[in-house]
């Protein structure tokens, strides 16, 4: 179902054609590539959910069954719109909500995992949204994550440099020269396990992915 303050607000001319396209831009990269690891990661999925950066729901199909409750959040409006309309479509229980993944509405140590795929990179403030999924975290939960980062290819890295200015403007904010887990360690987060993927069927400067899970560090 869609949560009461699931209206985010209103988008912009090219906010709005960044969602529509943004399903037929991926198509490839997620039926060679993307569907399959989002499949993978998610299956470990448990309890009470809560999902960053939700996007058009490329996610949806593939959350057990059984979860306690699945939360999702998604600031942008164009987004937050498809968001909703593909949950409408595919019977699931869940609640949009339209917070930032830096200002997560919900109680400390009340979520057993939290997903992001491919959002981390697109946050204003990373840092702060890693602190937000440490304390909505219980100790004993996860942070599932699936994230295009900078290369560790001397000359892509370069490459992702001097493109990470247009790409960000394009891209709807997206950082492709982010380095992510590197930020996950330096946090209130652990890195339980990390693994190097390819996302073969994108554009080179976002192909480095990395696939792995977090714990609340010990408090």
């Amino acid at each position: 179902m869609s949560d009461p303050n699931a209206t985010a607000p209103a988008a912009g001319p090219w906010s709005r054609l960044f969602a529509a396209a943004y399903d037929p831009v991926l198509w490839l990269g997620e039926r060679v590539v993307m569907r399959g690891q989002r499949r993978d990661l998610l299956r470990h999925a448990r309890g009470r959910t809560v999902e960053l950066g939700s996007g058009t729901g490329l996610n949806l199909p593939h959350y057990p069954a059984d979860l306690d409750e699945l939360i999702l959040t998604e600031p942008d409006a164009a987004m937050n719109a498809r968001l909703q309309r593909r949950l409408r479509r595919s019977g699931r229980a869940a609640r949009v909500i339209a917070a930032p993944a830096e200002r997560l509405p919900l109680d400390g140590g009340s979520v057993d995992t939290v997903v992001s795929t491919l959002v981390l990179c697109t946050v204003e403030a990373p840092d702060v949204a890693l602190r937000e999924i440490a304390r909505v975290l219980r100790p004993d939960g996860r942070l599932l994550f699936i994230e295009h980062v900078r290369a560790e290819s001397a000359l892509l890295a370069a490459w992702q440099d001097r493109l990470a200015e247009p790409w960000r403007r394009f891209a709807e904010g997206c950082r492709c020269n982010r380095a992510t887990v590197e930020l996950i360690k330096a946090g209130e987060l652990e890195v339980e396990r990390v693994r190097e993927a390819s996302w073969r069927g994108m554009p080179i400067i976002v192909r480095p992915l990395v696939i792995g899970s977090a714990r609340p560090a010990c408090r």
